[in-house]
């Protein structure tokens, strides 16, 4: 193994925040300066990361690292996956480094080492990124792997035009795969009824026909929501921008962990009133509150596996949380993990979100692959950070739009137990799926590409 290097710094400056952070963030995708990105959203801070010194990629065959000026590390493939994750991160020699990627749901089938029904793509994809930028209190706080590099970075900053978009053309969602998604729900209705699962999420599909611009769509989607978390990305094939209502996981430094179960959702209209009597509705729905409180019981048993004895609790219980064009009834579920446990663990304990798989899990993921179409991939696995400090952010990937390989679609789901009827179920998913499809903006023709010279994110890693 090679030696360690110590000149894999990052220079670094702050300067003033040249308009709002959102804008900012969007301005640097826009700009076109590495081939791959992440914007990710947490507590009202943006980070822009780009290009990548480092790279790792998990998938059926085991975990590879890229990184800059030292040879690849290659794990193969363990019943622990995760463990292969967080000890290549461990082998990192850039001080200070924060990662960004994606989880694939698929992931939920492996994590314990079954391949049984994982393809051949990645299942998770993280970046330690050439260019990071953190957006907050009114500066921008840039890091970049050379001095040429930032001072390209810092002249972006000052003098990117604001991001030209038309205006949004809002996708109907309503009289697309109908009778299809009903079917399928009624058939997991009968299989609940069965006692074969608790309860489900079952997705459709909606295709997008036009093409569109995923930044501009950023910009319009962030100002029409009030997410939990947002993101847009271009990585490893995939792109997608996302208005998260919720997280998979939190971790911090100092090893508290929470999660954040929502389930149970009525519309949220432009109509205060109306907005009141669909709460009200919402508390009163025996169906609404079972399937909110058995999503929190699968939270507090997970985080059992991996937290101290007596530390974990439920410091929110079945409040009201308002997001785009739905509200929810949402908890937390918090703990501190247990001595020998670190943040890969606490993913890896509650990953994927009971709220987008189903009660008990196990039985959950047979019934998704029965009834859906086609495999999820980013849809409900989680966009994340995750520190050299032990921190970690991974946001559950819902109220997303998605592009891969010139395709373009939505996809949104609904929580199935046995008193679902398919009418109000396929409802729910139109609801949720406005929160990205009226915020979906065409492609401006003729848009400038604007890069830097051949980096690692185009050619050394």
């Amino acid at each position: 193994m090679t030696t360690p290097t110590t000149w894999l710094h990052y220079f670094e400056t702050r300067v003033p925040l040249p308009a709002e952070p959102v804008e900012v963030a969007a301005r640097l995708a826009a700009s076109e300066l590495f081939a791959s990105y992440v914007v990710y959203e947490s507590g009202g801070r943006w980070s822009y990361a780009g290009g990548a010194r480092a790279e790792l990629i998990l998938d059926r065959t085991g975990a590879r690292l890229r990184h800059t000026g030292r040879p690849d590390l290659v794990r193969p493939w363990s019943d622990r996956p995760l463990r292969l994750v967080s000890d290549l991160l461990d082998t990192v020699d850039i001080p200070a480094w924060r990662a960004y990627g994606w989880a694939a749901f698929e992931l939920s089938y492996a994590k314990s080492g079954d391949l049984d029904h994982v393809g051949d793509g990645p299942l998770l994809h993280l970046v330690i990124p050439e260019v990071e930028v953190r957006l907050h209190d009114g500066h921008a706080q840039v890091r970049a792997a050379d001095q040429v590099t930032l001072a390209v970075v810092l002249d972006t900053l000052a003098t990117a035009p604001p991001v030209p978009g038309a205006a949004p053309q809002p996708l109907d969602v309503r009289n697309r795969g109908v009778g299809g998604y009903r079917e399928s729900v009624a058939r997991a209705v009968d299989e609940i009824n069965r006692g074969e699962l608790h309860k489900v999420i079952l997705s459709r599909v909606v295709e997008v026909d036009d093409d569109i611009d995923l930044v501009a769509t950023y910009l319009a989607g962030r100002r029409g929501n009030n997410p939990a978390r947002s993101f847009l990305l271009r990585l490893g094939g995939e792109e997608a921008v996302g208005f998260s209502p919720e997280i998979v996981v939190k971790v911090s430094k100092d090893g508290e962990v929470v999660s954040q179960p929502l389930a149970g959702t009525r519309a949220l209209t432009p109509d205060l009133l109306a907005n009141e009597t669909l709460r009200a509705d919402l508390f009163g729905s025996a169906k609404e509150v079972y399937e909110h409180a058995i999503s929190v019981k699968v939270g507090t048993d997970e985080l059992e596996e991996v937290c101290e004895n007596g530390s974990i609790g439920v410091p929110e219980f079945m409040a009201i949380r308002e997001r785009g064009t739905v509200q929810h009834l949402a908890s937390q579920v918090a703990g501190r993990l247990a001595p020998g446990k670190r943040a890969w663990d606490a993913f890896g304990a509650v990953f994927p979100a009971v709220t987008a798989s189903g009660v008990p899990k196990s039985a959950a993921y047979t019934a998704i692959r029965r009834h859906e179409p086609e495999g999820r991939g980013l849809y409900s696995g989680a966009v994340l950070t995750v520190d050299a400090d032990g921190e970690m952010d991974a946001a559950l990937v819902l109220r997303s739009a998605y592009r891969k390989g010139g395709r373009t679609w939505l996809r949104a789901g609904a929580g199935i137990v046995g008193q679902s009827t398919p009418e109000r179920e396929f409802e729910e998913t139109c609801e949720k799926l406005d929160s990205v499809a009226r915020y979906l903006v065409p492609t401006r023709p003729g848009t400038g590409i604007r890069r830097l010279p051949p980096s690692l994110d185009e050619a050394a890693v």
